[in-house]
């Protein structure tokens, strides 16, 4: 595995864990509200702040897993389909909310993949 490829996937991962952070600790905030063009009212809501927290669990475990593939146990197979994972949800992302999610959350793992195939 290349040195472009490890440090595009630790992006990718860091990415998901910042996710992670914006939906699960910080919930409220102002960043969150401006990253997901939501109110703090709306995010204060007892139903999209549980939804929001069970997502966040979800991102971090995508970041975590990525590292595990990466340093842990470095398996290009398991990276690969991590990082395709990552670019399946960023499209869907795309075609359900907001366009720029295909680039947004899953530029980053399209140039990692990319480089994981051809380096």
């Amino acid at each position: 595995m290349s040195i472009i490829t490890s440090i595009l996937s630790t992006l990718v991962a860091l990415e998901f864990v910042y996710i992670f952070y914006l939906e699960t600790l910080a919930t409220n905030s102002d960043s969150t509200a401006r990253v997901f063009k939501m109110s703090k009212e709306e995010l204060s809501k007892p139903s999209i702040n549980t939804l929001f927290k069970n997502q966040g669990v979800y991102n971090l475990l995508i970041g975590l897993l990525i590292l595990v593939a990466l340093f842990i146990y470095p398996s290009v197979t398991w990276l690969g389909l991590l990082l395709g994972y990552v670019i399946l949800v960023a499209i869907y992302g795309g075609l359900t909310s907001d366009k720029m999610i295909i680039l947004k959350q899953g530029g980053l793992a399209i140039l990692a993949l990319l480089s994981l195939i051809f380096l």
